[in-house]
């Protein structure tokens, strides 16, 4: 096996994708590794959809510049990230990636050093960061390669250090993270890191290859710009810069020669001719996206680079009102509105079952994403529902601890002024939304609704997904869990009694109130023997019930 000294652009790109590929092909193994039984998507799927995201940017970029490549994977999974395994993963890349920054080729110490920083970014990212997690593989992995990287300057080698090391990391963490050890499994996320490593050894050592790689893309896919979702959120009337310009030029060496090009500098000298200005380039091409009212002016700056390979001018403003039609037919009446001024305040907020969702939005929520427990929405969905919200201030409630991240993700790339109440359960998010005040400040409310869904006890009706023993309790597939916030008290065979039992646990002295969701296999008979026994075991606490018809849950609970 020859040997690798350095890596470049393609090479580091077939890394990421097989490393993807490799983690796709064990995604049910990843997930089975969870440590609560529920039959939620989690790790495994989480982490293959925002690799996939990330693996899909690259496809779209392939260079011979290891830097450029692993900039367009560090923009994919952060827009594609979902949930924490998810977020994790997109930092650890985002970092990897800032390292490389400007190196055309890396050494096994640039490498080192990247997946170093790496580590920096994601520890940054995690308020509470927990070891024993892909957290501690990823930091365990790093700090060995730095210190092969010292005396190796073969790939071979250190990627086969660098599998070794996270696969004795993942083996070690039942020995950080007490519940691993109980329930008798490693991290499912740092299984899911040791995967990617591997299909970057397959890479390196020549034993596993994708079939091929795509040809270097066209600069117009580099660029999509979606005029139906921004054009819709003005009146005909009101467009300014009449004529959607697209250029493309290919830079002529002697032009380039008596007038260097620098992207900064002609951005902003575009800039007095127009709006919604995109321009983008590399060693070949400038591409250039600007509403103008004289897009002949663009035509002759750009131009002045090198020759015109293509030219699209559209003219905005007699394509707005089918425009406006066809964004109807894609969003929903919420589009007819989107002209209009943005609102004061938005809710932005995460659910499952058309009951909640109905619910939510009867409280004053803006945007309902389906999501939460079987699918979390990525960074890229939350942003979406952010700017079709339409307000200047934005809450979010994700209602799931696995989308908390992303969620602050996307509050960070939005130019709304955007914050997460970090709701963990839909009760905490219903009871937060409630005490939501317009006439107060963001930071007065967030303040008002933190505090209130502390004081909300969460409980949750689901079934195993296999035979497992965790908490004290032993648990048989496809029996019922009573989950009280995270913990598991009860199981059993029957639905109704884990729900009493659960119930029982969850209700103190001074407990006033209960909420009852109910999920859609939940019979209205089931609801009825429930209510019942409330009424003859508790007649002081009042019993508020809707039909949430949420999938998985066949109860969600809270006591207030």
């Amino acid at each position: 096996m020859s040997s690798v000294k350095q890596i470049e652009g393609k090479k580091l790109a077939q890394m990421f994708i097989e490393g993807a590929s490799n983690l796709s092909k064990h995604v049910k193994v990843v997930d089975s590794l969870n440590v609560f039984p529920v039959p939620d998507g989690d790790t495994g799927t989480n982490m293959n959809l925002s690799i996939s995201s990330g693996v899909k940017e690259v496809k779209q970029n392939v260079h011979e510049d290891s830097s450029k490549v692993a900039s367009a994977f560090a923009k994919g999974l952060l827009m594609g990230a979902r949930g924490n395994s998810g977020v994790i993963l997109s930092q650890l890349f985002r970092g990897f990636s800032k390292d490389i920054e400007g190196k055309k080729t890396i050494t096994t110490s640039d490498f080192a050093h990247a997946l170093d920083k790496g580590v920096e970014t994601a520890y940054k990212a995690v308020m509470k960061p927990v070891e024993g997690t892909i957290l501690t593989v990823a930091k365990d992995v790093a700090k060995h390669a730095i210190k092969v990287a010292k005396k190796q300057q073969d790939f071979v080698v250190l990627i086969d250090e660098i599998v070794s090391e996270a696969k004795k990391s993942l083996k070690r963490t039942p020995d950080l993270l007490p519940v691993l050890k109980e329930v008798g499994v490693v991290d499912s996320g740092g299984q899911g890191l040791v995967y990617i490593y591997e299909g970057f050894s397959a890479v390196i050592k020549g034993e596993k290859l994708p079939d091929s790689l795509p040809e270097q893309p066209k600069m117009e896919e580099l660029v999509r710009i979606e005029h139906h979702s921004a054009q819709s959120h003005i009146a005909t009337e009101d467009i300014e810069f009449g004529y959607c310009t697209e250029v493309m030029v290919r830079f002529e060496e002697e032009k380039v020669a008596q007038r260097p090009f620098n992207e900064e500098s002609f951005r902003e000298e575009l800039s007095e001719w127009g709006d919604s200005l995109l321009v983008v380039s590399d060693e070949d091409l400038l591409k250039i996206h600007i509403h103008a009212e004289q897009p002949g002016e663009v035509i002759t700056k750009a131009q002045r680079y090198g020759n015109l390979i293509n030219v699209k001018i559209e003219n905005m403003r007699e394509q707005h009102t089918h425009l406006l039609e066809e964004t109807k037919a894609v969003y929903g009446e919420e589009a007819e509105n989107a002209s209009k001024e943005k609102s004061e305040y938005g809710i932005v907020t995460v659910s499952m079952g058309d009951g909640i969702a109905k619910l939510f939005r009867g409280m004053g929520a803006g945007v309902v994403i389906q999501g939460g427990q079987t699918m979390n929405p990525s960074t890229e969905d939350i942003v979406k529902a952010i700017e079709q919200v339409h307000a200047k201030k934005v809450i979010i409630l994700p209602n799931n601890g696995n989308i908390i991240m992303a969620a602050e993700q996307a509050a960070e790339v939005v130019d709304a002024e955007a914050v997460v109440v970090p709701s963990k359960t839909v009760p905490q998010g219903l009871a937060a939304l409630l005490s939501f005040n317009p006439s107060q400040s963001l930071n007065e409310n967030v303040a008002v609704m933190t505090n209130t869904m502390a004081g909300v006890k969460t409980g949750q009706v689901t079934f195993a997904v296999r035979d497992t023993s965790i908490d004290g309790v032993n648990i048989k597939k496809d029996d019922f869990m009573g989950i009280a916030e995270k913990k598991i008290v009860t199981s059993g065979p029957d639905m109704l009694e884990v729900a009493k039992t659960l119930l029982t646990q969850m209700i103190k002295a001074d407990s006033e109130i209960i909420t009852i969701l109910q999920g859609e296999d939940a019979s209205d008979a089931q609801n009825e023997a429930l209510l019942t026994f409330l009424e003859e075991e508790h007649p002081e606490i009042e019993v508020d019930v809707h039909k949430g018809n949420q999938p998985i849950y066949s109860y969600i609970f809270s006591v207030e």
